[in-house]
């Protein structure tokens, strides 16, 4: 199962970390709509992706719902029909919540950089450090805490969980 060490935190200023990524990337990032709709599961996440495009993924994954850079392993299943997964997955297993964003994507080196507007919260910033076999996740941690720095994240902007868990606290930092 793939591996990565993530983060998330709420964006002060959206347009400064946007210019820091698009420097460090070397381009002006991918952007996308996606709509997550998390389905409940027995363990860890369910979530089916509507990239608004036509296609999806369904993502499983499993990590820990605290503040820093902490160790996730996803599995990733393209489909080719979204809205018809996500009704049938939301039949058997019920529907947790939605999430809606818009979402600038760009590479630097081993990690995604994801500058994000959700609905209803706001402007978050968040590093998926992928990980390749050798590497541990202190080793991922470090390239996190290095973009931390370099993106102007501070610790007091870091939050645990998911969006959705956002939005069921009612927009609060959790």
């Amino acid at each position: 199962m793939p591996r990565n060490v993530e983060l998330k935190a709420r964006a002060r200023d959206l347009a400064r970390a946007e210019r820091v990524a698009e420097r460090l990337s070397g381009g002006a990032g991918r952007a996308l709509t996606q709509t997550d709709t998390f389905l409940r599961a027995p363990r860890g996440r369910l979530k089916l992706r509507d990239c608004g495009d036509g296609q999806g993924q369904l993502i499983f994954y499993e990590r820990p719902d605290s503040e820093g850079p902490k160790l996730s392993h996803y599995s990733i299943s393209p489909t080719a029909d979204p809205a018809g997964l996500v009704a049938v997955l939301s039949e058997a297993l019920g529907v947790q919540g939605v999430v809606k964003k818009e979402r600038r994507l760009y590479m630097v080196g081993q990690t995604r950089v994801h500058l994000d507007r959700v609905e209803g919260l706001g402007d978050f910033l968040e590093l998926e450090v992928v990980l390749s076999e050798q590497q541990s996740p202190e080793d991922g941690e470090r390239v996190a805490r290095r973009l931390m720095e370099e993106l102007g994240v501070q610790e007091e902007d870091l939050v645990a969980g998911a969006y959705l868990d956002l939005l069921l606290a009612g927009g609060s930092p959790t």
